[in-house]
């Protein structure tokens, strides 16, 4: 087991932010006694037997790839799978979930070092090398250690929304969202002003999303052409100049969805969308489910526990 991935998902999962409305996870780590991680010894709270009763099971890094997960281990989290819990990985943790057979037939990553393996030991799963995360509805599996958050806050986002994944991405001086499809070596979406060239646009076209914003306008105010400004983006944010405007504009209607009571004509108008049908295409597209069905979802949803 690494160490790391365990307290990254005890730092998500194991505090939630001040003031939140409705409940938070109840964070419990088991497993089949004192195990080493690292330097480090690690007491369980409970046994195995525990994880088909959880609501959504965390398995961390596996620390030795060329070495089987325990017996036990993998027939516990396919039962609890199989009970039915929500069963994520975070960065080797992969190779538990493809052992148990819950990544058959589905697409599935891991740390980049070691996808050719993964999909070498388990032909069946479609190990995608380039992505920081897959969400697959009930199994779910990250890249490496900063995809790992990734993935931890994508699933406070899925179960207490935008605004709530943002103020734990606040708590722990995080990026609050990454898109799962992002290549793995992509630096943070929004870096500091003096660490890349298009450090001090970020920034500027957030305050500005009510802005009807072009590639041109955006090449403009970077001092750059536009075919530049493209291989930037690509090479900081993983995608295009527009997709991740898009990105950034369906990220604050869901924030307005969670928190104000504006109409979705508003919100259309405040994020740049222009029309309440523009939004609703692109956001039942992002989202998979209409802004009146996700603003209903969470207002004051209750949260799930690991």
């Amino acid at each position: 087991m690494l160490h790391f991935e365990l307290s990254l998902a005890y730092e998500v999962f194991g505090n939630g932010p001040a003031g939140l409305a409705g409940s938070w996870y109840d964070f419990v780590v088991c497993g089949p006694g004192a195990v080493r991680a690292g330097r480090f010894r690690v007491e369980p709270d409970e046994g195995l037997d525990r994880l088909p009763h959880a609501d959504t099971v965390i398995v961390p890094g596996w620390a030795d790839v060329d070495e089987d997960p325990p017996a036990a281990l993998v027939e516990a989290v396919r039962a609890a799978h199989e009970a039915g819990a929500r069963v994520a990985s975070l960065c080797t943790g992969a190779f538990v979930l493809a052992a148990a057979g819950l990544l058959d037939g589905r697409r599935a990553t891991t740390h980049w070092t070691h996808t050719d393996v993964l999909a070498a030991r388990h032909p069946r799963v479609e190990v995608d090398p380039d992505v920081l995360y897959v969400d697959n509805g009930s199994v779910l599996t990250s890249a490496g250690k900063a995809a790992a958050m990734d993935l931890c806050l994508h699933l406070v986002r899925r179960d207490h929304g935008s605004s709530v994944a943002n103020a734990v991405a606040r708590r722990l001086v995080v990026p609050p969202h990454r898109d799962g499809g992002q290549a793995q070596f992509v630096t943070a979406p929004v870096p500091a002003p003096d660490g890349h060239p298009l450090g001090e646009l970020f920034p500027w076209v957030i305050e500005r999303l009510d802005q009807p914003l072009t590639v041109e306008d955006l090449a403009r105010r970077a001092r750059m052409s536009a075919r530049n400004l493209g291989r930037q983006f690509r090479a900081v944010t993983g995608t295009t100049p527009l997709q991740w405007l898009l990105t950034q504009r369906i990220r604050y209607a869901q924030e307005l969805l969670e928190t104000t009571d504006d109409s979705v004509e508003a919100i259309a108008a405040a994020t740049g969308m222009g029309t309440a049908t523009t939004l609703r295409r692109h956001f039942n597209r992002t989202v998979g489910v209409p802004p009146d069905t996700y603003r209903r979802t969470f207002r004051a949803r209750p949260g799930t526990g690991p």
